[in-house]
Formats: C-alpha cells, sequence, structure tokens
C-alpha cells in the first residue's frame, strides 16, 4: 500500500527539533492508518503480534544456518535486529554484479532477493557486491528458498557470476 506509521524515540534535549523535522516531512498519516494502528496495537491483537515475531525469529535462523551452509559467515552480513530481512555482503564470494546475480537467482531458480545496488550510493561499488535477503512469508516457503539459493550457489551460472 505504501502506507506507514511510525514514531521515533529520542532524547528530552531532541525533542522540539524532532517535531519541527516531522512537520516539514508529512502533514499527517492517513486516518485509515492511524486507526488500523490503534487496531493493531491493542491488547486484543498482541498474541497475533507475538506470533509474527516468533515466525521472523525462526525464519532468520533459517536463513542464516542456509547462509552458513553455504560458507558465507557471520561477518558478511548484518544480524537483522527486528526486521525482516538481512543484508549480506556477498563479494568475498565472486559476486560483483548484484543485480546480474540477483536476476539469474530469479530467473533459473525462482527466488527473489533484491540487488544491493538498490540500497547504496551510486558509483560506490558497495552494492555490487550486496543482496538483501526477505524472510517474511511461512518458516516452510523460507527453508525451500534457502534450499533453493544453496544450490543455486554452486550451479553453473552462479560460479560464472562469481568468476569461478
Amino acid at each position: 500500500t505504501g502506507w506507514r506509521l511510525g514514531w521515533l524515540v529520542v532524547p528530552d534535549h531532541l525533542d522540539r527539533c524532532a517535531d519541527a523535522l516531522n512537520q516539514n516531512m508529512n502533514v499527517s498519516a492517513p486516518t485509515v492508518a492511524q486507526r488500523a494502528a490503534v487496531a493493531a496495537l491493542s491488547a486484543a491483537a498482541k498474541p497475533e503480534l507475538e506470533s509474527h515475531v516468533r515466525r521472523y525469529a525462526a525464519n532468520r535462523q533459517v536463513v542464516i544456518e542456509g547462509l552458513t551452509a553455504m560458507g558465507i559467515a557471520p561477518s558478511e552480513y548484518a544480524p537483522p535486529q527486528g526486521a525482516f530481512y538481512l543484508y549480506a555482503d556477498l563479494s568475498a564470494h565472486g559476486v560483483s554484479d548484484s543485480l546480474a546475480f540477483c536476476e539469474a537467482l530469479l530467473t533459473e531458480a525462482g527466488v527473489a532477493m533484491t540487488p544491493g545496488v538498490d540500497f547504496e550510493e551510486p558509483g560506490s561499488g558497495k552494492g555490487e557486491g550486496r543482496v538483501r535477503i526477505g524472510f517474511p512469508g511461512a518458516t516452510e516457503d523460507v527453508r525451500e528458498a534457502m534450499r533453493v539459493f544453496g544450490e543455486f550457489w554452486v550451479s553453473p551460472t552462479a560460479l560464472k557470476l562469481r568468476g569461478k
């Protein structure tokens, strides 16, 4: 939908600055988003929210285990803390064109991930070796996607893209 509703926690001495900045960035969240947020943050919604947190934690573990099996070390990705995606640097494994790598993964293996060039400053050279792996779905789907990604990782196409 593109609708966002959020909050910011700042030290007391920055409160007025944050208010001034926020007033210049938007007028207000849409009414429907405000009402949905009230319902989503109610006590009645807490069990459902907690189930999502547990699922995301399980999915995160599946992704980490999959990356480990592929030889990707914890130092090569930003450990997700509160998000349902992981940002990995695959450059040490030969990935130098994240867009081509992600296109091949989608076309040949049916697994989608986002190339790092979408997140880094153009021309910085950082995004070319990085990918973002999302894991918001069902744990079994994430497990299957990581299995397929692992197979693709050692496929002739991936090895060529990785300069191997």
